[in-house]
């Protein structure tokens, strides 16, 4: 009889030790050590056999020129949210995780995906839920398929046995962390046991050209739990975000093999089920009743979608000494470094002055171009005086006051004017080349933070 083999894993990061340490020396963490069986058995391993008639020839080196690439067509879904971040469609053959916290509607977008794709025969995969549970969720949703089937099932060995029975077009396990494989003698969950589990997947929609959807829960640090080589085993990675307890969710990729990783998709969440939401901006812009200081409009992209999102910022005088700093969806570092140019440059006395700030609609922004929008919502903030509700900003704010533009100008002027705003204050090196007369919003053109102000109220 064989010896088994058992080794040490880090139950947070998927780290190997082949003796119980306390400090995990990759990720930092204390006692996430677990012995685990790593291997039982070399014989009859691996559930999904390709037929005799797709065994594989020898890999060759072949030059680069001789290889022919016909590009597979993608299945385009109802979801055009989906079809975007995911680079087009669905990819035959692919294998994609999708992560976020409990009770954020991973479960349900993929059931509603299941539902909405009627030519296509589609399994769903369930080790969470029951049959029923999930019977109770579509019918919430008002949708129905002749071609979806569900299963609830754990044991990988069984699922594929279904699998060769029905041969399904699409596959969906809800979630990979409550599978388990009887090759891996672990707790559903384990590193081990994600990895086979996942291998064996990866392998199954390789060779058969079916889609795979991988439900995979998170940390409490915000990353998918699990190794880290769960990433890098699928071809793309999608995190599903928002505070549940509010209605919009945002659909973000950070890894994606057939299309870019920059792509969003905003969903709201309702009594039945998801809504794509087709215009964002204007869900991203507060209804108000009159005008406020401290708010002003910024244009950013993400991916290749404009975006509109309303900047909010409160500047009051320090009660209790020492200054605080806060903000919501925007860099805290970044907003120190704007906060020291507008004090510099601008003239602001901002030392004494407790600052906060927060970007409408939940949604966490990096992009640049919303430098000019921070700035005029401080500014309008400190002065007391409310930012003129038909303009907004785009532009980059540098060390020494300059606003520097920023890629893809003509887009966001576009975005502003489709939504009624009749003045976009931008770089004036940000216009050059562009046909301004096609335009019938104001374009105002600044160099330098001295002439925001004027432009905002002179």
């Amino acid at each position: 009889m064989a010896k088994i083999k058992t080794t040490f894993f880090c139950q947070n990061c998927g780290a190997q030790s082949p003796k119980w340490i306390g400090k995990c020396p990759s990720c930092g963490e204390w006692n996430t050590y677990v012995e685990e069986v790593i291997q039982k058995e070399e014989v009859g391993r691996g559930t999904w056999k390709a037929s005799p008639a797709k065994e594989k020839r020898a890999a060759v080196p072949k030059r680069l020129q001789e290889i022919n690439f016909e590009e597979q067509p993608r299945t385009v879904t109802k979801d055009a949210e989906l079809d975007r971040v995911l680079g087009g469609g669905i990819v035959p053959g692919s294998l994609v995780l999708i992560g976020g916290e409990p009770g954020i509607g991973k479960s349900t977008l993929m059931l509603q995906i299941a539902l909405s794709l009627p030519q296509l025969k589609v399994l769903y995969v369930s080790g969470e839920e029951s049959e029923a549970q999930i019977k109770m969720r579509a019918d919430r949703m008002q949708q129905f398929s002749d071609n979806c089937y569900v299963l609830s099932e754990t044991n990988t060995q069984q699922i594929f046995q279904q699998i060769e029975l029905l041969e399904p077009d699409l596959l969906v396990i809800d979630s990979i962390q409550t599978l388990h494989s009887q090759y891996v003698e672990s707790a559903a969950g384990s590193v081990s046991q994600v990895r086979e589990c996942t291998a064996e997947l990866m392998k199954f929609a390789k060779e058969t050209g079916v889609p795979v959807f991988l439900i995979g829960h998170i940390t409490k640090d915000g990353s998918i739990a699990g190794p880290k080589v769960l990433e890098h085993m699928v071809d793309t990675v999608l995190q599903f975000e928002g505070d549940r307890h509010l209605s919009y969710r945002i659909l973000r990729t950070s890894k994606n093999r057939f299309g870019s990783t920059n792509e969003l998709g905003i969903y709201e969440m309702r009594t039945d089920g998801l809504r794509p939401v087709a215009n964002p901006s204007e869900i991203l812009l507060t209804q108000r009743e009159e005008i406020l200081n401290g708010v002003a409009i910024g244009a950013m992209l993400e991916g290749n979608r404009p975006l509109l999102i309303e900047i909010q910022s409160l500047v009051s005088p320090a009660t209790y000494g020492t200054p605080q700093r806060s903000s919501t969806g925007f860099d805290s570092k970044r907003l120190n470094m704007l906060l020291a140019v507008l004090e510099k440059r601008g003239g602001m006395r901002l030392g004494q002055q407790d600052v906060f700030l927060n970007v409408a609609g939940g949604l966490r922004v990096d992009d640049p171009a919303l430098d000019l929008a921070v700035c005029a919502s401080l500014i309008s903030s400190y002065e007391d005086h409310p930012v003129p509700g038909d303009l907004c900003f785009a532009g980059e704010v540098g060390l020494g006051g300059e606003i520097r533009a920023v890629h893809r100008i003509e887009n966001r002027i576009a975005e502003a004017e489709k939504l009624g705003f009749k003045k976009i204050m931008v770089s004036k090196y940000a216009v050059k080349g562009l046909d301004l007369k096609k335009f019938k919003i104001q374009i105002l053109q600044v160099s330098k933070l001295e002439e925001v102000y004027q432009r905002m109220f002179g």
